[in-house]
């Protein structure tokens, strides 16, 4: 396919760059060129976690020009297993201030612009309108919808990758050659159905593998098919990449265009960007209950003045072998409404999960199933009781 950067003037390379970028030139699907339009690019990671982590180490090795990074997350030590972009030395900075240090470190003459700032319906448009390419390391629904329609209604290819567990996805949705993500997925799958990677796990590598793969389609979508090359380049549009890394299998779906899509169709009813946390069920309706709050040290006031407390641990098997919270009783998730008559309603409940997200599904399933006891919530789960009561407690 031809290379996403058009009417360029494409700046020369010194040579020093010569010397670093020898084994791409040496390549005649890149050569001379296909470097210059490397220099000349501009790509714009959305997170630096652990998509972001490789995408952006490869594409700062690999001569691209301009690199903008957008996170507001500050590194955790959570975060060291897989987004090796970052350092014992970075916890607690930024994730930009950190990416953009290493950047530099890789490739002193990369232009690196950061935007410390969650991306919203209010700033898209205006963060993505100067950039070539982007590439979507995000973890969320309600982000990537947003990055898809914001590319969709700048023309911008968007270079997509998702993990979890064992499990890795990754496309390039441009609507100018083929379908986008919500072609792909019409509509996000219902809140709290699928656990984020904080919740679920992932093993390490996999984000290394998967961002890896992101960063091999950006290059191509610079470089396009090279004007020597005799096995032009194919890209991942209309093409689904699914990798599991447990079975170490690959497999591709054929993706089309829908005709019909609200952003990218025929006839569109999607033209400027929307509420997404709406979109993807995220915002509590008028008419829903209110979920309770207690907080980890007024649980902790509770348990020591011996007030009667049903405390529910919804956590996995696997999750409850790394650390038990005493005096709990166990309730998975998926039991609770068929176990409802296991509670007194004249009691407190009070559920707990890892991170207090998974317990409020718990709280709403047993709402709705019209439980009538008073249910809370304990806020931030087990690892806001490590970090405010038992320092003992690990945080996972």
């Amino acid at each position: 396919m031809e290379s996403v950067i058009k009417n360029h003037e494409l700046p020369d390379l010194s040579n020093d760059e010569i010397s670093r970028f020898s084994r791409h030139l040496l390549l005649p699907e890149v050569g001379i060129d296909g470097q210059k339009r490397l220099k000349a690019a501009k790509v714009l990671i959305v997170g630096t976690g652990g998509l972001g982590a490789p995408l952006v180490l490869y594409l700062a090795a690999a001569g691209v020009g301009t690199l903008g990074i957008v996170d507001f997350d500050s590194v955790e030590e959570s975060n060291l297993q897989r987004q090796v972009i970052h350092g014992i030395r970075d916890v607690g900075r930024p994730k930009v201030a950190s990416a953009r240090d290493r950047i530099k470190n890789i490739n002193p003459g990369c232009n690196v612009i950061t935007y410390n700032t969650a991306l919203t319906s209010a700033n898209a448009l205006e963060i993505l309108k100067d950039y070539d390419v982007v590439a979507d390391g995000t973890d969320n629904y309600q982000t990537r919808y947003l990055v898809n329609d914001a590319c969709v209604l700048l023309g911008i290819p968007n270079v997509y990758g998702s993990i979890f567990q064992f499990e890795g996805q990754a496309s390039v949705f441009y609507a100018k050659e083929g379908p986008c993500y919500r072609c792909l997925y019409p509509e996000p799958p219902p809140p709290g159905l699928v656990p984020s990677c904080a919740e679920g796990g992932v093993v390490g590598v996999l984000p290394g593998i998967v961002g890896s793969l992101q960063a091999n389609e950006v290059i191509k979508l610079i470089v396009g098919s090279g004007t020597g090359s005799q096995n032009p380049s194919t890209s991942l549009i209309g093409r689904l990449l699914l990798f599991d890394a447990w079975a170490l299998k690959f497999r591709e779906l054929q993706l089309d265009k829908d005709d019909n899509c609200p952003v990218c169709g025929e006839h569109p009813s999607i033209h400027e960007l929307i509420d997404y946390e709406q979109f993807c069920g995220l915002k509590r309706t008028s008419d829903e209950t209110p979920v309770e709050i207690i907080e980890p040290k007024e649980l902790k006031a509770r348990l020591d003045a011996g007030d009667s407390l049903q405390i529910i641990d919804i956590r996995e098997p696997h999750e409850r072998a790394i650390i038990k919270f005493p005096q709990a009783k166990t309730i998975p998730l998926g039991q609770m409404v068929r176990r409802i008559d296991e509670f007194n309603p004249k009691v407190d409940s009070v559920f707990i999960c890892k991170i207090g997200q998974r317990s409020i599904f718990a709280i709403r399933a047993l709402q709705e199933a019209g439980y009538t006891g008073r249910l809370l919530n304990l806020r931030d789960g087990l690892n806001g009781w490590a970090k405010e009561v038992d320092r003992s407690f690990p945080i996972y």
